[in-house]
Parts: C-alpha cells; sequence; structure tokens
C-alpha cells in the first residue's frame, strides 16, 4: 500500500473550538511529516439585502475585518508552531467560504485539506449547512474532518 505524501497541508479556519482542534491535528501531521503548514481563514463579506436593494461593508469595515483575521491568524500560528509544525503561513480569503477554501487548496498546490466539522445534525444544519461537507464534495485532494471532543 503506498504511504501519503503530504507536503503542503492546508487547515482552515473559523477560530472556532473546532478548528482549533482541527490545528492541533494539522500541526501534529505537519510536524511528523515535515510538511509546510497554511492556516486559511475564508469568510463572507458582511452585506443585507433588503427589498429596495443591497448593502455591503463599507471599505473601512472591510479593512477592520483583515486586520482582525490577521492578529488571529497570527496568534494560532504561533499556537501551531508551539505545537511542533516548523513551516507554518497564514493566508485570508473574503468571498463564500468553501468556495475560497478549495480555490485557495487547488491554487497553492496543497495535498492534503485538515478541517474542523461542528457537527450539527437535523434543523441546525439544514439551516446553516455545512462548509466541511461542501469542502469534501469540491475538493481535488484528500480531506480529513475532525470533530472537537464532546464537552
Amino acid at each position: 500500500m503506498p504511504t501519503a505524501e503530504w507536503k503542503r497541508i492546508c487547515c482552515p479556519i473559523d477560530f472556532s473550538d473546532a478548528s482549533r482542534a482541527a490545528m492541533e491535528v494539522a500541526a501534529d501531521l505537519a510536524r511528523r511529516m515535515g510538511a509546510e503548514l497554511w492556516l486559511l481563514h475564508a469568510y463572507p463579506v458582511p452585506g443585507y439585502t433588503f427589498p429596495d436593494g443591497s448593502v455591503v461593508a463599507s471599505p473601512k469595515m472591510l479593512q477592520d475585518l483583515a486586520e482582525a483575521a490577521q492578529r488571529h491568524l497570527d496568534e494560532w500560528r504561533l499556537s501551531a508552531e508551539g505545537l511542533g509544525a516548523t513551516r507554518v503561513e497564514t493566508a485570508k480569503e473574503a468571498g463564500e467560504p468553501a468556495a475560497e477554501i478549495v480555490a485557495f487548496a487547488r491554487e497553492r498546490g496543497m495535498d492534503l485539506l485538515v478541517l474542523g466539522t461542528h457537527g450539527r445534525t437535523g434543523l441546525e444544519h439544514a439551516l446553516l449547512g455545512s462548509i466541511a461537507e461542501r469542502v469534501v464534495r469540491r475538493a481535488h485532494c484528500p480531506v480529513l474532518t475532525v470533530r472537537p471532543p464532546a464537552a
């Protein structure tokens, strides 16, 4: 049986407990395989649609969101390095998260995606959907989903 050669691992994060669990797994895999680890934050652009038209976030609001995301990414990069990942990079993309994750992984030639799942079921899943599920369906590479430990 051939062994996996995962040299470029991407861990999409939304700064939740589920993402933390996934990042811990991804950092461990990166450490063991000598792989490069990318922490990606993909977030939707805030906006609202009304009967009379749409309202989108101001450039200042978008800049503030990007800066806050980068601060969190920097903190998470330090955590991943503390877990033994030696080559950790960060990136952020604005747009529909599943589409941005899949596009980023393809464009950057990722070998593996490691992402957290919130484990939603029933009505909550139907209303909110699952980014992880959409990524699994569209990704060009293997996807490892990680659930956080039960509370």
